[in-house]
Formats: structure tokens, sequence, C-alpha cells
């Protein structure tokens, strides 16, 4: 299964015939199920990545289909960012120290080992936990992939406002393992790898490949927001940098979570980034927020979606986060983003 990592200088697209297999989004939960179902079944691959897994009531089927589908010899990959445990720690987390989290997380990534899964945790766990992060979310299960949405592996990421888009494509699934195989290869390094694209038709897979300051997803959206007339924002923070001054210059609905959704660090960082930017939220509900999605609009009619792990502020450009989103044009597609804005953000039906 394993492969040579593509080429780790060099900004670079691979180009596809046709587009992919049309995406059906699925809610926290849903994901969470169908993976499951899928993996128990699965006869040649598996593999996933997140910045957080854990055991518990909403991931226990998965983990254990994860553990059968490995000792049916199943290829089983998966790979969890040390931001598993150290956000338990605080700000920073000096060597040595070891937290429940950590034991905890230890101990799952110990069964896992022990019955054949191949498991990696990836970044560094001292120094800013906010550096070095990969936060690319997929899965994929033989020719199927879940990918382009923002729900990590425990309680809370199942249980956020978020989704997955599933994929049943097999050139899809075969690119994603490669870019799997290079997220390890230059983890190991401890270095990153330039900007990635796969381009299926008009479909475009963005890979960020954690390199400080290039962001190839970034990039895009801020080129569609300046073609936009209007530009609709679902993130789990407000945009910063250059993207939000472009989309303050154009009609707008921006809904991230107010201050008073999050964390005391996260409380800070929206509170901080909305004096700065002078941006305002429509979301009024006090589930947390975490998908993130950008739709632009244009007079013509033209409209163009990037849905992913990015959450479009300058912050993760900066500190070099690994990132995977998908910029598309089909109807299809951005009427389901527009459904589940409608149903589970701005809390309509």
């Amino acid at each position: 299964m394993s492969r040579a990592p593509a080429p780790a200088h060099g900004e670079h697209f691979q180009s596809r015939r046709g587009g992919l297999a049309q995406p059906q989004l699925l809610r926290g939960e849903d994901y969470v199920a169908d993976a499951t179902r899928r993996i128990h079944d699965a006869k040649r691959r598996v593999l996933l990545t997140t910045l957080t897994i854990a055991h518990d009531h909403r991931t226990d089927d998965l983990i254990d289909a994860l553990v059968w589908a490995a000792r049916r010899g199943v290829e089983v990959s998966v790979a969890a960012d040390v931001f598993t445990y150290a956000d338990a720690a605080g700000t920073f987390l000096p060597t040595g120290y070891r937290t429940k989290a950590w034991r905890t997380s230890d101990s799952l990534a110990s069964k896992l080992i022990g019955e054949g899964v191949r498991f990696s945790w990836l970044g560094r766990e001292k120094g800013l936990p906010w550096r070095g992060r990969t936060h690319t979310k997929f899965c994929v299960v033989d020719d199927a992939a879940y990918a382009f949405g923002g729900v990590n592996l425990d309680r809370k990421g199942v249980e956020n406002t978020d989704f997955m888009l599933l994929i049943a494509d097999a050139r899809l699934a075969d690119d994603l393992e490669a870019v799997y195989h290079q997220i390890q290869h230059m983890n190991a390094h401890e270095r990153g790898h330039e900007s990635l694209e796969y381009r299926y038709g008009t479909d475009r897979v963005l890979v960020d490949g954690g390199i400080p300051g290039d962001s190839i997803i970034y990039r895009r959206a801020v080129a569609q927001a300046r073609k936009a007339d209007r530009v609709l924002l679902v993130s789990q923070y407000c945009p910063t940098g250059e993207l939000g001054k472009v989309i303050s210059e154009r009609d707008n609905e921006l809904w991230f979570n107010p201050p008073r959704n999050a964390s005391p660090a996260n409380r800070a960082l929206i509170a901080s980034s909305m004096l700065w930017t002078g941006h305002r939220s429509m979301y009024t509900r006090r589930r947390y927020l975490h998908a993130k999605a950008i739709v632009f609009f244009r007079d013509d009619g033209t409209r163009v979606a990037i849905t992913g792990s990015h959450n479009f502020v300058e912050g993760g450009v900066r500190l070099g986060t690994r990132e995977i989103a998908m910029e598309t044009r089909r109807p299809e597609t951005i009427e389901q983003i527009l459904a589940f804005h409608a149903q589970d953000v701005r809390g309509e039906g």
C-alpha cells in the first residue's frame, strides 16, 4: 500500500480527467456511523488522519471496526496529532509532563498497535501547541473517501455543528493515500512540503503541506473573494488577514462562534479578531460551530465553494498548519452546503 511521497519542493498540481463522483454531505454522527459500516466491510485499505481521537461513546464502534479490519488482514493506518492530549495540558506542555489525557490517548494508541493497526502521532508534544499541527481530516476506506469537513474523532468533535463529504471515487481515494504518506514522511523529518493541488475537471483538491506562510487554500479563498460580489462564510473563527479585509469590502454573511461559545483561549482569540477586523457574527446558536466552508456568489449567477479543514484565518497560515479542502463549482455540492447552513447554522426548519 505504501508509495513514494510526492516531491517536497515546488507547488504543483496533478490533473485527472472528469470531475469527482457526486459528494454526499454527512453530519458528524452520520459520518462516524457510515465510516464504521464501511470499515467493517473493508477489503483492502483503511487510512484515517485526524487532529484528535479518543475512545468514548461517540467513537467506540468506529475504533472497534478498525481493530476488526486489522484482524481480518486489511491494511489499517491511523494518524492523529499530539494536540489530542497537549490541548488538555494548557498553553505549553513541558517535556516529561504526562496528563490523564496523555495516558488515555497513549492507551488507545497501544491498543490499536497491539491489534495490528499502524498508528502514529503527528507533530511535537512540547512548545506552542498551535505550531506545526496536522489539522487535515480524512478517512479512506477501499475506494471511498470522507473528507473536506472538520469532524474530529472524539465526543466534542462528533457533537459539534460540522460535516464531512463522502465521495466514492477511486481516483480521489488513491490521491488521498498519497497525501497520507506524504504527511507521514514529512512528519518524520519534522518538515513541511509546499502546497499541492489535484484537479478533477472543475473540482480542485487543495493541500496545505505545513510550511509556514504557504497555504494554497487561503490563497484560493482570497482569489475567489476578490471575484465575488457576495460572500457567505461558515467557520469556527472570525476571518482574518487579507481574506478578512477582502470579504469586508463585499456584501457578506459571516457565521462564526461568538466568544461565549468558546473555551477561554479561543474566546480571547475570537474576541480579539472581531475587535481587530470589525467583523460581527450572525451565529446565535449555543452549539459549537466547527464547520468550515465559504460560498462565493457573483452577480452573473456563478457560485464557487471552498470547504474543508481550514478555518480561513491568517494565523494558521503563518504557523504552518497542514490542511485540506475542496474547491468546487458543482451546483449539487454547493446546494448541500447551503442546506447545511440553513438548517444547522442559521437554524431554519
